[in-house]
């Protein structure tokens, strides 16, 4: 028993530790994203309505809930079935036979002619030769008659029966084909009887008849069924119309196999669990989602550790299509037609939307795209679904491009639905089902309802995934930036020096941020935000010294530098009581790394008589700069607050003290975690030489206007 018991509780705990292994939770929730995805796309559970079964009892009187047409397969191909019934079969003539034929009787008859002409022979003689020659039984008296006749008649009786049999045979294109053959013997044995022979050459020529004539016409089954077919093509479907309001089947009836089919088109018969349709769907998901997977290992490396990404991503695609699934599954009894198109209102451009601002426009456009695919599926093969959604999708990513407030969405819906009623009216004309009204009237109607779908999806789902998941997108970042945000007002009014150091920084950073590629919002927030730790010592910091007083010079400079690496810690502390996104904090943290705060080292030195100080006790904790925003705020942190001790400093002293600094930082290793290269620093460099020459740029030295109109009184004493 206690064997039994460890192993349960060894059994248990590993259990529970694979459980909470965080890569188990990922493949757990990749295979429970794939096996909901599939259902979504291949069963159609929205689908309440009571089904009917082929030879079921009707339970109630059935009408047709709209009206509708379709072919009826069964009519269908009984017509074409009838069209090849009345194909003849078609036959190869061989005009050889016929030839043959004649030969063969004429060689006969030629024997009996050169019996009856040797005067040698008895007469018994010729009869028993002749009877050995022919090869039918004759009775006695006609051989009798054939010993003693002539050639003479025999040759005219060969005449007259190949004769027939030339112009039975010849006498149509079609010839005398294998079941035509005992009818030909009659006609042609009747067409004898009536020529006038003896009874002896009647009798012969019949039986020669009998034993030659064979078919001249064989069956062509190739070109028969070719000819067939054809008839069949020519067959128009058989068309069924059923009117709004039609009975189909009454109350007690047996559904037969007309009904069934009119059920099944109307959608009240029952069918089977769609096996092969959910393997199907399978299959396609694990593509797409396969693709969609190697796109990511391939472009973002950082996502499989930002695995929240995943979460979101999916999200996003499952609520999406749950939501299309919907709108498919709502039927207009007023307007059948209508209903029918409600797949164009998927809003795969909410998808868009939402995934360009919260991840990254080339892998929501990827994502769009498999998206698309699915709907088409979902639609049961609808491609002029996926075609709408697929151009929607794309427009909603770039409809987004571009943001500097949330009311920017209801113009991107606008362009979404502007987009995609342009595309369903150019389907709907390829087409060419629908009338001219319904495919104006569709086209602005079902358009404009996917965009302002697509607004209100993406606008009311936006801020609950932004807080839920983390992620500091623009709209975010937008606010942040608001001066009246209670962190930068209290930076304000506590530590005005350090607000104002704060905007420049923002300023330098952004520029570079923009000159190299980077997320050029994320670090302007990130630079106002940055040094929002001196929040607590503000007097500790030199900008916001106001008198000459400095209170480092009553500390040692150990405790000094403690003071003031602590702003960091502070500034997080701060930042996440705020709720500030992650990607801000991340700014705050690593905007120092772990540089060398040179004029509290060089002091200790100073001060250092016994050679303890250590270089690492003067530097910040870190950790270095992880992205290019983080690495740009801690170059433009430290350019700024260099440049600030410059008087009247020229363009050449500007660009040669940010490249000092550059070197510097570059040197220490501040850059060795982040994705920066040379010529991303030279092109940074560039950028704040830039924005300090306009701030540091020369002005003209205007005159007092007290100076001025005593010039002016001066000048006109002397003109009196």
């Amino acid at each position: 028993m206690l064997g039994l018991r460890a192993l349960v509780a060894t059994t248990g705990q590993g259990l529970k530790q694979s459980l909470t292994d965080p890569k188990t939770r990922q493949v757990g929730a990749v295979l429970a994203f794939f096996l909901c995805l599939t259902f979504l796309v291949s069963v159609n559970f929205f689908d309440t309505q009571p089904r009917l079964s082929k030879n079921q009892v009707a339970p109630r009187d059935i009408w047709a809930p709209y009206a509708i047409s379709f072919e009826d397969p069964v009519k269908t191909n009984e017509e074409r079935e009838r069209a090849r019934a009345q194909v003849k079969k078609q036959y190869d003539v061989d005009p050889q036979v016929s030839v043959a034929i004649q030969n063969d009787i004429s060689n006969l008859t030629a024997k009996i002619r050169a019996i009856q002409d040797d005067k040698d022979l008895q007469q018994q003689a010729k009869i028993e030769r002749i009877k050995a020659v022919v090869p039918v039984a004759l009775p006695a008296d006609v051989l009798a008659g054939l010993a003693s006749g002539t050639s003479q008649a025999t040759a005219e009786m060969t005449k007259e029966v190949n004769s027939r049999i030339a112009r039975l045979m010849d006498a149509s294109e079609q010839g005398v084909s294998q079941d035509e053959l005992p009818q030909a013997r009659r006609d042609l044995i009747s067409q004898l009887q009536e020529a006038g022979l003896s009874r002896p050459y009647e009798l012969l020529a019949r039986g020669l008849v009998n034993e030659f004539l064979r078919p001249n016409a064989f069956y062509n089954a190739e070109l028969t069924r070719e000819m067939q077919d054809a008839a069949a093509e020519k067959v128009q479907p058989v068309i069924v119309s059923i009117r709004k309001d039609e009975k189909i089947i009454g109350k007690g009836e047996i559904i037969t196999e007309e009904h069934a089919l009119k059920l099944e088109k109307l959608g009240l018969l029952k069918k089977e669990f769609p096996l092969k349709r959910l393997f199907g769907a399978a299959f396609l998901v694990a593509i797409l989602m396969a693709v969609v997977g190697f796109y990511i290992h391939r472009h973002d490396k950082n996502f499989s550790r930002r695995f929240n990404n995943f979460y979101l991503l999916g999200i996003v695609v499952l609520t999406v299509l749950l939501i299309g699934k919907v709108l498919v599954a709502i039927k207009v009894s007023q307007w059948p037609e209508f209903g029918e198109l409600m797949g164009y209102t998927i809003p795969l451009g909410a998808a868009g939307m939402l995934l360009a601002i919260l991840l990254e426009s080339n892998l929501a456009i990827l994502v769009v795209a498999a998206m698309s695919l699915l709907t088409g599926a979902m639609t049961g093969g609808g491609f002029n679904f996926a075609v709408v959604g697929l151009v929607g999708g794309i427009a909603g990513v770039y409809s987004v491009s571009k943001l500097s407030q949330r009311t920017d969405l209801v113009r991107a819906g606008f362009y979404v639905g502007g987009i995609s009623a342009l595309v369903i009216f150019a389907i709907e004309m390829m087409l060419g089902d629908a009338s001219w009204g319904l495919v104006i009237t569709s086209s602005l109607v079902l358009g404009l309802a996917n965009g302002l779908l697509c607004s209100v999806l993406a606008n009311g789902a936006l801020p609950f995934l932004e807080s839920t998941f983390d992620i500091s997108s623009a709209f975010k970042l937008l606010e942040l930036a608001n001066p009246g945000q209670p962190l930068l007002r209290r930076l304000l009014i506590e530590a005005p020096g350090t607000y104002h150091h704060s905007i420049i920084v923002g300023n330098l950073a952004e520029a570079a941020a923009e000159a190299v590629g980077g997320d050029s919002l994320l670090v302007r927030v990130g630079a106002y935000y940055h040094d929002v730790g001196k929040i607590r010592r503000p007097y500790f910091f030199i900008e916001n010294q106001v008198g000459s007083e400095n209170p480092h010079d009553k500390i040692t400079p150990s405790l000094s530098t403690l003071i003031v690496t602590s702003h960091v810690k502070d500034g997080v502390e701060f930042a996440r009581e705020h709720r500030l996104p992650q990607a801000v904090i991340d700014i705050i943290e690593q905007h120092h790394g772990t540089s060398l705060i040179n004029f509290f080292y060089h002091k200790a030195r100073k001060q250092d008589e016994k050679d303890l100080v250590k270089e690492e006790d003067y530097r910040y904790e870190g950790p270095k700069p992880q992205t290019r925003e983080a690495a740009i705020v801690m170059l433009a942190d430290a350019v700024e607050a260099a440049v600030r001790s410059l008087e009247r400093p020229s363009p050449g002293q500007l660009e040669g003290l940010v490249r000092k600094l550059i070197k510097e930082k570059l040197a220490d290793g501040q850059f060795d975690e982040c994705d920066l290269n040379f010529r991303d620093l030279d092109i940074i460099g560039s950028a704040f030489t830039r924005v300090l020459g306009g701030i540091f740029h020369n002005r003209i030295e205007y005159p007092d206007p007290k100076e001025i109109e005593r010039r002016r009184a001066r000048s006109a004493r002397r003109n009196q």
